[in-house]
């Protein structure tokens, strides 16, 4: 049985290290004013933009027409796949206009994740024809965008990106006139469809307009029905609480298991409803489980690094888990972005020659970030830049910040097809645990975000054996636990 826990004890601040962290993350200290001005102004246009570079977007358009100007090959290309792309919505057509009723394969169909044309009336008359030229200009619109010899491959993918961001605007699907179920919800209901979606747009706009957090209704209240596996908080410093569940067995398993959630988010993601906790099954299995409930930083906290939350944060944890089952390695099970500092932990641990850790799982969590899926769209010297000074100027990047760029990644489900149900089909989004989970917001510190985002995403130091933890480079091929790793396929994130 594992021990008693361990008196609460607070943490006090001269033990969470800190390194001087350069003015040009932080502050305008050693600055000249006038690029303190020059930050400040670019941290206002972020505001507007959400954090997107317009400088980076100017780049990657004119690369593009650039090389597309002086490229007639390719202009011929396209031509002929202006022509051909015509020529098979032609064909379509009349086949569709001799036999509405047939069966007959379009020419052009939506990506996997595009559910916007799934109402049957979509293959009928003249919706077809409507959804097929829609498709059809995408299908060219892509074409177009492909990367073109010299040109950026960064900026061709920021291109593409871009159109269908644009095109998304244009769908058929997004309009009550051409959209079949929008058209059949209005006759059935005789327009109270419409007048619901009016409330809750007018309801949304208000919501986003006062900044007011949103209702959570009884039946998912966290405490209470969500993060409900008893538990106790036994150690807390300045950047975490540590939980420790008991196990609900007679028997239990003499070593216990240590979770590391990501920061971006609030740890209760393991730990849902009683059905689909992860917490709650361990328990339910004999494990003594701990786990890590990050502080959702303020302004107070923009100079916390990612030494800090590996030091004050995984190593503190482990500190304590063994100090409540003394003698026992422990199993580290990190998710999403606690996951990849689980990992660097690791391998620093391996590197000391420090045992304590029987096997390390992680859950979507980037080790490597060469290939990290279309976020990376959104990454490079100027976007980052353009963060660091509205990071700069607030001192963190909130959670409305980051979720409109996840959004923007699977815009025509996230974005396009919700404000249809929501607005013109009048149907409220019902309450579930990971939506409220969802809209539970966290934020980043301004240096660890900087950090994260140029020594990691962006310059990929930790596979390419550049990273360094405490003066001295770390590999994670030194790791010598076992090792159990789930990967995403369709994850945004972390694909």
């Amino acid at each position: 049985m594992p021990a008693d826990p361990v008196p609460l004890r607070p943490q006090p601040a001269e033990t969470a290290p800190r390194t001087e962290t350069p003015a040009a993350q932080t502050g305008p200290a050693g600055r000249h004013p006038h690029e303190t001005l020059d930050r400040v102004m670019r941290a206002e246009v972020a505001k507007v933009t959400d954090g997107l570079s317009p400088f980076a977007t100017a780049k990657a358009w004119s690369d593009w027409a650039a090389h597309l100007a002086t490229a007639p090959g390719r202009q011929i290309e396209l031509a002929h796949k202006a022509a051909e792309n015509m020529g098979k919505l032609w064909a379509f057509g009349l086949q569709a206009a001799q036999d509405e009723n047939a069966t007959f394969a379009p020419p052009f169909r939506p990506g996997t994740n595009d559910h916007r044309f799934q109402h049957p009336d979509w293959s009928r008359p003249p919706f077809n024809l409507m959804q097929q030229a829609f498709l059809a200009t995408q299908d060219w619109w892509e074409t177009a965008a492909g990367d073109i010899r010299g040109m950026d491959h960064r900026n061709g993918q920021r291109v593409r990106f871009m159109l269908r961001q644009m095109l998304d605007t244009t769908s058929p699907s997004n309009f009550p006139l051409t959209n079949p179920e929008i058209l059949e919800a209005t006759r059935d209901q005789g327009g109270r469809n419409l007048k619901r979606g009016a409330e809750i747009f007018l309801r949304d706009a208000l919501h986003q307009i006062s900044g007011a957090e949103a209702e959570v209704t009884a039946d998912f209240d966290v405490g209470q029905t969500l993060a409900a596996t008893p538990g106790d908080v036994v150690f807390r410093n300045e950047l975490l609480e540590l939980i420790q569940y008991a196990p609900q067995t007679g028997t239990v398993h003499p070593e216990p298991v240590l979770i590391v959630p990501a920061w971006i988010m609030k740890y209760y993601i393991l730990d849902l409803s009683p059905h689909n906790s992860l917490i709650n099954w361990l328990v339910a299995q004999g494990h003594t489980v701990f786990a890590i409930s990050w502080r959702n930083p303020t302004e107070e906290h923009a100079d916390l690094s990612l030494e800090d939350y590996r030091t004050s944060g995984i190593m503190a944890a482990l500190d304590a888990v063994t100090a409540i089952v003394p003698g026992r390695q422990v199993h580290a099970c990190g998710y999403c972005l606690g996951g990849t500092m689980l990992s660097i932990t690791a391998a620093t641990m391996a590197r000391d020659g420090d045992d304590r850790l029987a096997s390390v799982t992680l859950l979507a969590a980037q080790t490597d970030f060469v290939e990290a899926g279309e976020l990376l769209l959104f990454l490079d010297d100027s976007q980052i830049a353009f963060l660091e000074d509205m990071m700069w100027q607030q001192g963190y990047l909130d959670q409305a910040q980051m979720s409109g760029a996840f959004k923007a990644l699977r815009a025509e489900d996230l974005i396009w097809t919700r404000a249809v149900r929501r607005y013109l089909l009048g149907q409220d989004d019902m309450p579930t645990d990971m939506g409220v989970w969802n809209a539970d917001a966290t934020r980043m510190p301004a240096r660890m975000h900087s950090e994260y985002l140029r020594g990691l995403f962006l310059e990929n130091r930790l596979t390419a054996g550049r990273f360094a933890v405490e003066g001295q480079v770390i590999a994670l091929k030194d790791i010598r636990v076992p090792l159990f790793v789930v990967g995403t396929e369709k994850d945004h994130i972390a694909p």
